[in-house]
């Protein structure tokens, strides 16, 4: 079974958790931007949360299904149709074979994260099948999806949701769905400004206070220029108090950088695995899934946290997270 793209959108890759442990020779991570989005979407379709999703920006793709097969979708809002008939985010939809799934523009958000039951049938390249485009590796053949790509999906648990098998037997039926939903992260829901927290980085004292409340008391937009390596933010220069001779060292996920010009990077999925520019902050884990979902323009404040606080949200975070996990797994059969 494979899906045919139809139709490639504006950057739609094969992302899944990362790939981990190979920052030491230089490979970027990668993976997808919104992991609590993509993690969900695999639930709902009774994948482990490590398979690879299709990753959506802004502009969604077009595919058609060469079989029968079950999807979901989380994240950002696009107009999604299966037939031309707009079906729900955040459910496990079965569709029927020769189905034509279309995602257009993004309403609200900037990702989405799109699962099929059994997982893409992709060979890992360093133990991840995310897509690293600079270095044309992982995912569907280091690129991102293009118009006439058919991409194999490997055969699914055939027990699972059999009350959509039944629904989907109505021949009048296109799609079905179940009436109940998943709880997405929704703190994107809502107008900017949004809270991002963050805990001071090492050279977070080598910027005057005045530098420092003015990070803390100000509004940031995301540039224009950003991408899955960093978000470029547009606002009030940062400098430091003497000039600062950093050496390179490791960077993550989240690793807020102070450039030669004074407006901040925070780098993302893609980022390098080292960085030489002052580190101001480290946006806490709970909170990169929601900068992760904010377009260009999108306008942002910093917070500072204590890492007790970092950990606390982490962890309630993750605690439901498990009981999502156990509330699908006993959905899946019936």
């Amino acid at each position: 079974m494979a899906l045919k793209v139809l139709r490639a959108g504006v950057l739609s890759t094969l992302q899944d958790l990362g790939r981990w442990g190979s920052q030491r020779i230089g490979v970027p991570v990668s993976g997808a931007m919104d992991r609590y989005s993509h993690r969900l979407a695999n639930l709902l379709v009774g994948n482990d949360e490590t398979e690879a999703t299709v990753e959506m920006t802004l502009v969604g793709p077009g595919f058609t299904a060469t079989r029968e097969v079950l999807i979901a979708v989380c994240g950002a809002e696009f107009d999604a149709r299966v037939n031309g008939q707009p079906f729900p985010k955040a459910r496990p939809v079965l569709v029927r074979a020769g189905s034509t799934l279309d995602f257009g523009r993004c309403r609200r958000g900037c990702r989405a994260y799109l699962a099929v039951a059994g997982g893409f049938q992709v060979d890992p390249v360093l133990g991840s099948r995310s897509t690293f485009i600079r270095g044309g590796f992982g995912g569907w053949h280091g690129r991102a999806l293009k118009r006439g790509d058919l991409l194999p999906v490997s055969e699914p648990d055939a027990r699972l949701f059999p009350s959509l098998h039944r629904k989907l037997s109505n021949a009048s039926v296109q799609l079905a769905y179940p009436s109940w939903a998943a709880t997405e992260s929704s703190e994107w829901f809502a107008p900017g400004p949004y809270r991002i927290r963050f805990m001071v980085g090492r050279h977070w004292e080598a910027f005057a206070e005045e530098a420092r409340a003015a990070f803390i008391g100000n509004v940031y937009r995301v540039g224009t220029n950003s991408d899955r390596q960093g978000y470029r933010l547009k606002g009030p220069g940062l400098h430091p108090r003497d000039p600062v001779e950093v050496i390179s060292a490791a960077v993550t996920f989240g690793t807020i950088q102070i450039p030669p010009d004074g407006e901040p990077i925070v780098l993302m999925a893609n980022r390098q695995t080292t960085g030489g520019y002052p580190r101001l902050g480290e946006v806490v884990s709970a909170d990169l899934s929601l900068l992760a979902q904010l377009p260009p323009g999108a306008e942002v404040r910093f917070q500072v946290v204590d890492l007790a606080t970092a950990h606390a949200a982490s962890m309630a975070r993750e605690r439901d997270f498990a009981l999502m996990r156990e509330a699908l797994a006993l959905r899946a059969h019936i």
